[in-house]
């Protein structure tokens, strides 16, 4: 499923040669992923090896900015493993070299880097998925006969079939591939769940919606916000496919960050509650637990197939 990005894009990793992105790097590639280039001023001239998809060695350059790292590779997606004091640079360098797609996996970056970031994303017609996100990952199919790995989501839990997940959490994304694994996905997409983000979940139906592969979604959210409430006004008006959901943090106290920077009840707004009330009240079935979402969403598989 091309979810914003097609499977043969080039890729590139700003960050690669630090701990976190060596290790992610040589996952990626490993799941098939097509890394091109490295990004690091210090370290522009060097390579680093890797072991490829097919289990020989492959060279990785490394280069000093992202345009020169597009302009030597045609890369069209960055994923981005800069500690938070640089992410909003490394944002901006990936932005104006007009990367496609930039997958921000960093936690930690300050809101207004990020609203900073997103505006002039926006404005150059350039996708942020994050930050603080697993990032993205694609299952190959009979359509496009390739996926892709962008981030730190583990392709093994995971299989090819007819479902879509949207998720704000990363571990509960994982639960669901896992609880789901025996029926497949088409994509799982984890936007983060910083106050503000660069793709909505709103935009992650709406691209199921329209993939042809995708049969059924999974949303998973969390308190906070009201990308919850969004996406389901949405769906109402627009979404032909079943949708089922798993709200986090129905025990969380308020006023108390739980877990991500957004995920916090304040002045009563943003509960699971609220959530699932906009949820269920355009027939979006919430489950209790992610084992009983999982459980749920077989109900309405099995009943369209019938």
């Amino acid at each position: 499923m091309p979810l914003f990005i097609d499977a043969q894009a080039p890729v590139i990793v700003q960050g690669m040669t630090g701990h976190q992105g060596m290790t992610h790097t040589a996952r990626m590639l490993a799941a098939g992923t097509p890394i091109v280039a490295g990004v690091n001023p210090r370290k522009a001239g060097s390579s680093v090896a890797f072991t490829s998809a097919d289990g020989g060695e492959v060279d990785i350059p490394v280069f000093a900015d992202c345009q020169q790292a597009k302009d030597a590779t045609g890369a069209r997606a960055s994923v981005v493993f800069v500690p938070p004091r640089f992410a909003k640079a490394a944002m901006i360098e990936a932005i104006q070299a007009k990367i496609e797609l930039i997958v921000v996996i960093t936690e930690g970056i300050p809101v207004a880097d990020t609203a900073y970031c997103v505006a002039l994303a926006q404005r150059h017609g350039v996708r942020i998925i994050g930050p603080n996100c697993p990032g993205l990952i694609t299952l190959p199919n009979e359509q496009n006969g390739a996926g892709t790995n962008l981030g730190i989501i583990p392709d093994k839990i995971v299989s090819s079939g007819p479902l879509g997940l949207v998720s704000k959490s990363g571990t509960l994304t994982y639960q669901l591939m896992g609880e789901l694994a025996d029926i497949g996905f088409t994509a799982c997409l984890g936007v983060g769940g910083d106050p503000i983000v660069g793709t909505t979940l709103l935009e992650a139906l709406q691209s199921f919606e329209e993939d042809e592969n995708t049969k059924a979604c999974i949303l998973i959210g969390e308190i906070g916000g009201d990308a919850e409430q969004e996406a389901a006004r949405w769906a109402k008006e627009h979404m032909s496919k079943p949708i089922v959901a798993y709200i986090a943090g129905f025990t969380a106290p308020e006023g108390r960050q739980m877990g991500h920077a957004g995920a916090i009840v304040s002045g009563g707004k943003g509960t699971a509650q609220a959530k699932q009330d906009a949820l269920e009240a355009v027939g979006i079935r919430v489950g209790k637990t992610p084992g009983q979402t999982a459980e749920i969403l077989r109900e309405v598989l099995a009943g369209a197939a019938r």
